[in-house]
């Protein structure tokens, strides 16, 4: 498979004090919580530079400073969360990329090698998902935009997962599911060694 003509869409925040992780900050407080995402920014910045295709980082704002330097930056559009995954996808695929896979960047677990099996899944899958223990997930990806995969879904809910495989399963597309991972939405989440480096 050509690895340039896939691309690896990242959805990520401005690193902003009380603006990230809410949830996390009700028990870490707004300082470590902003640490930690930090730390999950470095390490989804580092899998998607050990990847050889094409990464477009679609922000909630500009974030006025060169984090992402060497990356294609875009601005996350529309209401929702599947409204702003629906236009991320369309745009890569109107740029001409054959396979979009979508990560976001809470997800300590994720490494390189997983992503570009997620790829390499396309030979055979139409789709390829990797849900998240929180009943969501944290990879999507697709050979061509399927519309119904975004709409009509109770997104930060724990029906997200279940919901999508029933659309793809409505469609009779077929797909491949990845190992469960772990979203950081609590501390209990948090992988220990990052907690003990907080200062």
């Amino acid at each position: 498979m050509d690895m340039l003509k896939n691309a690896l869409i990242i959805f990520a925040r401005k690193p902003e004090m009380g603006k990230v992780k809410t949830r996390l900050a009700n028990t870490l407080g707004v300082e470590k919580t902003l640490q930690i995402y930090i730390k999950l920014l470095e390490h989804t910045r580092a899998v998607a530079r050990n990847l050889p295709c094409d990464t477009f980082i679609f922000l909630t704002e500009p974030t006025g400073d060169d984090f992402w330097e060497g990356f294609n930056c875009e601005i996350q559009q529309g209401k929702n969360l599947g409204d702003k995954m629906e236009h991320a996808f369309e745009t890569l695929f109107t740029k001409g990329y054959q396979h979009c896979i979508i990560i976001g960047s809470d997800c300590p677990g994720i490494e390189p090698s997983l992503v570009e099996n997620a790829f390499l899944s396309f030979v055979d899958n139409d789709v390829v998902i990797g849900p998240a223990e929180d009943g969501g997930y944290y990879l999507l990806g697709m050979k061509k935009l399927i519309k119904p995969v975004f709409r009509d879904k109770e997104w930060s809910t724990s029906n997200v997962f279940s919901e999508t495989i029933a659309a793809i399963k409505n469609l009779q597309l077929a797909f491949k599911i990845l190992p469960v991972l772990n979203d950081v939405d609590e501390e209990k989440d948090v992988p220990l060694k990052w907690l003990e480096n907080l200062v």
